[in-house]
Order: C-alpha cells, then structure tokens, then sequence
C-alpha cells in the first residue's frame, strides 16, 4: 500500500513537471508571436523579415519532427525533405484543383494539409516498413536515397487535366493529349504554378502549436516511454514485451506526416513550386538535421530555437557580403560547444536558474 502511494505520488510530480515545461515551451511560441505583431504593426519589422516569418514556423515544425526521429526513435533519417516533397506537392496538387470548386481558404487550406499530412504519413509507414530493420548508417543511406528518388520522380512527372479526367506522363506535356482547353498543372522540373498564397504567419504559428502539442504529448504518453525505451535498449525493450516494429513504425509515421505539415505550408506560400535541390534536396535535409543537433537531440523546444536563429542569421548578416558565411560558421561552431562541450554543460548546470534559487534558498535556511 505504502509503495502503491509513492508511485502516484511520484506520477504525479512528474506528470506536473511536464505539464509545467510544455506550458513555458507554449508560452515562449506565444510570447514570440505576440511580440512580431507588435512590431509589425509599429512598422519596426523589414519586407526581409517579413517574408521569412512562414519559412521560420516551417522549419520549427520539420524541426521538431525530426527530432522524433532522432531524438526520441534513436534513428538517423536523412530523407526527410522527401516527406516535405511528398506534403508540399500533395498539398499545392489539391489546393490547384480546387481552388475553382473550393473558393473559401477557410476551408480548403485545412483540407489540402490534411491531405498532405496522409499522404507523407503514409509515404513514412510504407518506407519505414523496410528501412527501420535496417540501423545506423544504413538507414541513414536508405532515407537519403527515398528523397532523392521522390525529388527527382516529380521532376520528371507531368500531370494534366480536362474533361476526360488526369493525364499521366514522364516525358513531356505533349505526350499528356490534353483536350483543347485541357490543364496542366504538374509541368516536371517546372512544378506547380498558381498555387493560393493561403500561408500567414499566424497559420504557421498554429501549425507549429498543434506540432508541439502533438510531439510532446506523444513523448510524455506511455506510447512515448515505450518509444524511448527502444531507443535505449532495443534487445531490453523486446524482452519486457514491447513490440518493437509497432513503435518504430508509429513514431516515422508520426513524424513523416507532420514534415508534410510543414511542406504544405511551404508550398502555399510560393507562387512556384518546384522540387529543385535546394528545395527538397540532401542539402535540405541535412539542414534540418543541424537544426535538431544545435538545438540538442531529444530536447524539443531547443528544435525550434535553434530552426528560428540558424533560418535568421544568413538573412541578418547578408549585408557583410563575403563574411557572412563565414561568421555563420563560426557561430554554428560556438553553438555547438555551448551545447556538447563538457565543460560549458558543467558551467550551464551550475549557473542555471534552477541552482541560483536552490543556492539562495540553501543561504536562507542556513540563516
């Protein structure tokens, strides 16, 4: 009985430390927010600024899912602008069909995330039913390869539409046979254009929020301690009855549909969208992963902070021209040792807000 009172007990400082942590990570999402209107409408904010507020909440967002993967799963993915790929055209694909049949934003912008939500989540479950028996460098290898096919799948894929219904080709849009009047509206390595320019930044915002709500409830949920105990020790996992591929799969899953969230959101903030290298590329990719690294693996608000400084910093140093870059670098560098070195972790620990109270809370008992 005794033992029975001190496990609640127990659940439920934890269950309120959680609580409290999730509450700061919202507050701080919101307190920025807040603060970006203001300037905004005091006329303080850049046209520069501006335009990078929907691309900030979109990699906040493949931020985070990422380090679902790395950071919770324990697997290195490298493939993860691919489900941004699959999101962002399944997306811009919709919104471009419908924008005639469907003219309210209001209804057709939730429409086309969800659909590319499903659409990533299940490009995700149908990779990841191969790709996670494989650990390590492998599956890095294999999830760097799925985005480099789907990239150049679309850049190649040309897609019409009249009155007979879609038209498929791989060669060129004379070989679609459109029907006088007909549309195309995936035209290859051209992509998408005139998709509805439906992203704000106060849509990404709740993006970002729903993300966040997701991802740190999933953690926090018995799903999520099972999740985490494979990571840990696949083999002990297994042995105390978890079923390891069911976990894996869910946590993939869960993050390649929320990368595309994230490209959906990209999509309808360009006029064009193409599935070029530098969009949906291994560079792309291994950009996120940075963001997950900088910002810590497993530490889900230090995701988004890190996405936000990294996407600002090339911007706010554009006017330094030939240093920029390399400032850039050595701030990435800095932030790396802060993060990872030993001795700033020692140093971080020691000074923490945390400490300080318990330091003067120690000098007033003693007192």
């Amino acid at each position: 009985m005794q033992k029975e009172k001190i496990n609640l007990i127990s659940k439920f400082k934890n269950a309120n430390k959680n609580f409290k942590s999730n509450c700061i990570t919202y507050g701080i999402i919101l307190a920025a927010f807040l603060l970006i209107q203001i300037l905004v409408s005091a006329g303080a904010v850049s046209n520069l600024i501006k335009g990078l507020l929907v691309p900030l909440c979109t990699y906040a967002i493949l931020a985070v899912s990422l380090n679902l993967t790395v950071g919770i799963l324990g697997e290195l993915s490298l493939g993860h602008a691919g489900f941004m790929c699959v999101g962002a055209f399944a997306g811009a694909f919709f919104s471009k069909c419908m924008v005639g049949a469907i003219p309210s934003a209001i209804i057709r912008f939730p429409l086309a995330i969800l659909i590319g939500a499903v659409c990533a989540g299940f490009f995700g479950f149908l990779i990841g039913i191969p790709v996670l028996r494989l650990k390590g460098d492998y599956l890095a290898i294999v999830t760097l390869a799925f985005g480099e096919i789907v990239k150049n799948i679309i850049n190649c894929l040309y897609v019409g539409r009249d009155s007979k219904g879609f038209h498929f080709s791989m060669e060129d849009t004379a070989s679609l046979g459109l029907e006088e009047g007909g549309e195309v509206i995936i035209k290859g390595a051209q992509g998408i254009t005139g998709t509805p320019n439906d992203s704000t930044f106060t849509i990404g915002i709740v993006l970002l929020l729903i993300t966040l709500f997701i991802v740190l409830n999933l953690i926090h949920s018995r799903d999520g301690r099972a999740i985490m105990a494979i990571r840990d020790n696949t083999i002990a996992a297994e042995s105390v009855g978890i079923h390891i591929t069911k976990y894996k799969l869910m946590a993939f899953s869960i993050s390649a549909a929320l990368a595309g969230v994230a490209g959906v959101l990209y999509a309808h903030n360009l006029s064009t969208l193409t599935a070029l290298p530098k969009n949906f590329g291994y560079n792309q990719s291994i950009m996120i992963l940075v963001f997950v690294v900088l910002g810590g693996i497993g530490n889900i608000r230090g995701s988004v902070i890190s996405a936000v400084i990294l996407t600002l910093l090339p911007e706010l140093l554009r006017g330094l021209k030939d240093y920029r870059m390399l400032i850039y670098a050595v701030i990435l560098i800095a932030m790396m040792l802060f993060n990872w070195s030993p001795k700033c972790r020692e140093l971080r620990e020691k000074y923490s807000f945390k400490q300080l109270l318990a330091k003067r809370k120690n000098k007033k008992e003693a007192a």
